[in-house]
């Protein structure tokens, strides 16, 4: 069974680290998962990409959930594991966060936002899906939810989304080459918190493993990828990294 203490010394020698994070890091603030029993999929059911662009109905729907704070990203703080992730960055041990969340918890946490590499987008602001011009949520939703203004881009005109990846859309070409890039370069993978059943973004722990890079495991869960790994602990992450990475 492996330690905390194997863990500590994995990352202590280790020229190279990707933090690889997901759902598990932010519910240790408070924040819902997707697909767990009680998490934001089984509350509301989501709303597919084709269906946003193709209907007013679904738009109206998808920005009153964001609007009105329904799917909980908003509500919830840094907790002690972003914290310590923060510290790795800073200190030149970790190279890049690569995340499937959207909560922005780790920027918030005094991540470089160019060392966050987002798979799944970013819940805190929005896009317009042609130009990708960026919409800060503040100034669209006094429009929308006095008036019932549904947003459109104040550069082209065309329609503006929160920068989250939807089920259906493409996946975003520059975050996915980043992380393929930094995958490549590490000699030390962290996962923190993900079940490692989604696709394509669970592909790049494999992909660094076959790389000759060691992948290390932190979720409260097995996953579906320990069997690969040279190092897994099922544990809270807060309190592993806290020991691990002290302030």
């Amino acid at each position: 069974m492996s330690s905390r203490a194997d863990l500590a010394r994995m990352i202590d020698n280790a020229k190279r680290v990707v933090v690889f994070t997901g759902a598990g890091v932010s519910t240790e603030s408070g924040i819902p998962d997707f697909r767990s029993p009680g998490g934001v999929w089984s509350r509301m059911k989501p709303i597919t990409f084709q269906e946003f662009v193709g209907s007013e109905a679904k738009r109206r729907e998808a920005w009153t959930r964001a609007f009105t704070g329904a799917a909980g990203w908003d509500r919830g703080a840094p907790n002690a594991g972003h914290y310590a992730v923060a510290r790795m960055i800073a200190s030149g041990r970790a190279g890049a966060v690569i995340t499937q969340n959207v909560d922005n918890l780790h920027q918030a946490s005094g991540v470089p936002a160019e060392q966050v590499i987002e798979l799944h987008g970013n819940a805190s602001f929005a896009k317009c899906l042609v130009c990708e011009a960026r919409h800060e949520l503040e100034d669209l939703k006094a429009p929308f939810m006095d008036r019932g203004v549904i947003p459109t881009c104040r550069v082209c005109g065309e329609l503006v989304k929160s920068a989250v990846v939807a089920f259906g859309q493409p996946m975003p070409e520059g975050p996915m080459q980043r992380a393929e890039e930094e995958t490549l370069d590490c000699d030390l993978f962290l996962v923190l918190g993900s079940s490692l059943a989604v696709y394509p973004a669970a592909g790049f722990p494999l992909m660094a493993a076959r790389n000759g890079a060691k992948l290390a495991i932190v979720n409260r869960e097995p996953t579906e990828q320990d069997r690969f790994a040279h190092l897994v602990l099922q544990d809270e992450i807060g309190p592993v990294l806290s020991e691990i990475v002290p302030a």
